[in-house]
């Protein structure tokens, strides 16, 4: 039995949800769907150390080599200004 809704994979973890809405939010510009997961404890603390204010970036599995693509072009435009 197949599934309607696509699998997502994470393509990216980053430190902070500040970081994590900014590539979220650039992804979707470009018409890509994103979820975003994090461990809860981090946010309900605002504890940002030990991996507990790490989130996860998902996109669905068949436009994750789109999204990675995208965000490495965005880091180094970042890189360079």
């Amino acid at each position: 039995m197949s599934s309607s809704k696509p699998d997502f994979v994470v393509v990216s973890t980053v430190q902070g949800e500040l970081a994590a809405n900014v590539i979220k939010s650039y992804l979707e510009s470009e018409g890509i769907p994103v979820l975003l997961k994090s461990e809860s404890a981090g946010r309900v603390f605002g504890l940002t150390v030990d991996g507990l204010g790490q989130v996860s970036i998902l996109v669905p599995q068949e436009l994750a080599e789109e999204a990675k693509r995208i965000s490495e072009l965005r880091e180094n435009v970042q890189a360079q200004e």
